[in-house]
């Protein structure tokens, strides 16, 4: 009965992350606890914290075969013995965070109700201290479902609203242990179903503050859907250059022709297959973006590489280009680099391992979160996923930014869930910091996250689109409460709750 109730945990917790509905988001992993609750074992609380998240990972994460498939061209049976692995690894916190749990229940022999809050505490400090290769959670199915209760990021995060869900499920917990002792539970379920009722009206009475715009920006998002074999040759071949860029140009003519003139065109992560390094792109391939840029007459946001000073290493980079084909500010290299697709791990104290597995690039790491100036206009400037880091636009908010804009190429996860966690995921950080975020991508999800929350037209998946966006934005945004003391305030909070159980389990020793 216990794998049974471990593996139902995993398809409640999977089945409620984006894409699908948040259905149990807030009791999913109910059955696993209680088993916990239940178990003497810690031998058995570690592979029941396994199965639940293998579960959940397979459901939520069936992705990383798809794309291990297209960008590492192995054969499918490789593929999924990959995802296999990577779901018996990814989160394997979680039953590790049971283990703790029990010890520490067992070392301050702490009663039941104390035993269910200090597993909400364990889990909440978990997800916020526990390495993954990629920040996700819980907080952001209120956006994707557009849950009023989103609005409260500006304050606490989309982490911090992911923390209120699990003290939600230790409400349902209590409410499920009262019902299994016969004791009366009803009080107790209604309990977390008025809270989720009360966040969202809170949200939606914070969310009606009106965000004070001055100004505007025009951009036109273009999005090629370029094929991956087609790229990865274009990076390989002179021939298949040209073809790239012939289709960036052509699209984004079209798109000139039927808006108008734009502040900026905007191209994905990537989009020019060549080196920039002169700031006149005077010559080298380059120049042939020169002669385009030239004859479209626009200021260009792109992606495309570079060249690292000092190492020599390249680099993926993040350029604004005038109407002259020139750089209008030096380009922003892209500094959280992703582990053996852009760099091997402990690859420059241990050189060997880049021998061991050739095919992992070496790029060049930018200095960090950067805010570019054009005119009175400062843009925070973010690579994939950079985007899913709270920190990482909290940052280039304090500095300034205005708008943030984001450059993707998810073209090598398919269509099914990764373009909807990564989208979704990057546009949260329009509401952390109250910053306009556009977010430009190769084959969708494109779009514009404004500063109130509301999310623009979506661009449809591996598709030829382009689209006009006016952007309103503020020139002088204040400060969230997120991007001061509101960003420490669940982890205080978090703080004195254990220090709290801790001095309660002992005065009862």
């Amino acid at each position: 009965m216990v794998p049974l109730l471990a593996i139902l945990s995993g398809l409640l917790f999977g089945t409620s992350y984006i894409p699908f509905p948040p259905w149990a988001a807030f009791f999913a992993l109910v059955p696993l606890w209680f088993c916990w609750l239940r178990e003497k074992s810690l031998v058995r609380i570690f592979w029941t914290g396994w199965i639940t998240q293998f579960v959940f990972t397979a459901v939520g994460f069936n992705w990383v075969a798809y794309t291990v498939h297209e960008f590492g061209h192995l054969p499918w049976i490789l593929a999924i013995g990959t995802l296999f692995l990577f779901c018996a690894l990814a989160n394997i916190w979680v039953p590790f965070v049971g283990i703790a749990w029990a010890y520490f229940c067992r070392r301050l022999q702490l009663r039941e109700a104390a035993k269910i809050w200090s597993l909400v505490i364990f889990m909440c400090v978990a997800e916020r201290v526990m390495p993954m290769i990629f920040d996700w959670h819980m907080g952001y199915v209120w956006l994707w479902w557009r849950l009023p209760g989103f609005h409260l990021a500006d304050i606490i995060g989309f982490i911090g609203l992911s923390n209120i869900g699990w003290v939600l499920h230790g409400l349902f917990l209590h409410a499920a242990v009262q019902w299994q002792a016969q004791r009366p539970w009803g009080k107790a379920a209604v309990t977390p179903l008025l809270l989720i009722l009360l966040i969202n009206l809170v949200g939606f009475w914070h969310g009606r503050e009106s965000v004070h715009n001055d100004a505007r920006l025009k951009v036109l998002m273009v999005q090629p859907n370029i094929g991956n074999q087609e790229k990865l040759q274009a990076e390989q071949g002179p021939a298949f250059r040209d073809t790239v860029i012939n289709q960036f140009v052509s699209l984004t003519a079209k798109g000139l022709e039927a808006s108008g003139p734009v502040d900026f065109a905007v191209w994905p992560e990537t989009a020019f297959p060549e080196l920039i390094e002169d700031p006149q792109l005077s010559f080298g391939y380059a120049r042939k973006l020169k002669t385009r840029i030239i004859q479209m007459h626009s200021k260009l946001i792109t992606g495309g590489y570079s060249r690292q000073i000092g190492t020599g290493r390249i680099t993926n980079s993040f350029f604004i280009l005038d109407e002259h084909g020139a750089w209008l500010v030096p380009p922003y290299h892209k500094t959280v680099l992703l582990a053996f697709g852009e760099y091997m791990p402990f690859g420059d104290w241990l050189p060997f391992l880049r021998q061991l597995i050739p095919e992992v690039a070496d790029f060049g790491r930018g200095q960090g979160p950067t805010v570019l100036t054009i005119g009175g206009l400062k843009i925070g400037a973010q690579i994939c996923y950079e985007g899913l880091f709270d920190w990482f636009a909290r940052r280039q908010a304090q500095q300034g930014a205005q708008v943030l804009v984001n450059l993707t190429n998810d073209s090598w996860y398919g269509t099914w869930e990764q373009p909807f966690q990564h989208g979704f995921m990057t546009l949260a950080r329009a509401v952390e910091v109250r910053r306009p975020l556009v977010r430009s991508t190769n084959t969708g999800l494109s779009t514009v996250a404004l500063a109130s929350g509301d999310i623009m037209e979506l661009s449809p998946l591996h598709a030829e689109w382009f689209h006009l966006y006016e952007v309103p934005y503020a020139t002088q945004p204040p400060e969230t409460l997120f991007m001061t003391w509101g960003y420490w305030l669940i982890p205080t909070l978090l703080f004195l709750a254990i220090a709290v159980l801790v001095w309660r389990g002992r005065k009862e020793l």
